[in-house]
């Protein structure tokens, strides 16, 4: 997972969905605001697609052509979007709604590549790595998505994140986070008990490591929880996506021990 997305966080007292939808709707007003959009959504949401894509029997390159497709026609072809309604449901169930109608307007890879406007999009292969995880391997398609949507939350959350501690000169805080929760939890690395931690980096006790952890872990939790309000319809639907999240997660990723 890489953690380069720098969307505000937090208070901003805008209404649901406004991230998204207003940017897709917006597309077409100039070739710069599409640039960027594209981008911002491609780097944000390739992954739900691309494993959706495998999952549904294609080969790598071209999942990875149809992916870049795919975003380039729902921004640019409007017809996509037009077809959903921003007032109901989620920003997930709207993308693989418009996914399964753009397959079905796909007849071969060639004749996708030619509808995609290539100056338009950031470079795909700058955001692998494209191996799918084993729990995608294994999922029907539709389980696939869902699991890439998560990851692709998660990524966006754990930017946040590591930027704000970086801003707030906490790096200590990120790396006693990053060993503790994210690495245990993501990679499957064993998780270090905090003696060691403290020792690691120089803290000054187990208490002291075990206050960062937790101010970072709140941290997390208020950008995740931002990062699923941009996508979703309603208030309620906040906690089921969370739930869903929480699911996802090994249950030893909600607690830590020494």
């Amino acid at each position: 997972m890489t953690y380069r997305d720098e969307t505000d966080m937090g208070g901003t007292g805008r209404t649901f969905l406004t991230t998204h939808w207003s940017l897709i709707e917006d597309a077409g007003s100039n070739e710069e605001r599409n640039r960027a959009l594209i981008g911002l959504l491609f780097e944000r949401y390739w992954k739900p697609v691309y494993f959706y894509l495998r999952r549904k029997g294609h080969k790598n390159d071209e999942a990875k052509d149809l992916t870049q497709g795919f975003f380039c026609e729902v921004v640019l072809g409007r017809n996509l979007v037009q077809r959903a309604d921003p007032g109901r449901g989620r920003f997930r169930s709207f993308l693989l709604y418009a996914l399964d109608k753009y397959l079905i307007d796909q007849f071969d890879k060639q004749a996708a590549a030619k509808r995609i406007p290539r100056n338009r999009l950031i470079s795909i292969d700058s955001l692998g790595p494209w191996d799918l995880p084993a729990a995608v391997s294994e999922s029907s398609p539709g389980d696939s998505y869902n699991y890439g949507w998560v990851a692709a939350l998660l990524d966006q959350a754990l930017s946040h994140v590591k930027a704000r501690c970086d801003e707030q000169g906490m790096e200590v805080h990120w790396k006693v986070f990053y060993e503790r929760i994210v690495r245990p939890t993501l990679e499957g690395a064993e998780c270090p008990s905090l003696a060691d931690v403290c020792e690691r980096y120089g803290i000054e006790g187990k208490k002291k490591a075990s206050n960062m952890l937790v101010t970072t872990k709140r941290c997390f939790q208020a950008a995740l929880r931002e990062c699923v309000r941009n996508t979703v319809a309603r208030e309620e639907e906040i906690e089921e996506e969370l739930g869903e999240i929480v699911c996802f997660l090994p249950g030893d990723a909600q607690h830590s021990s020494e």
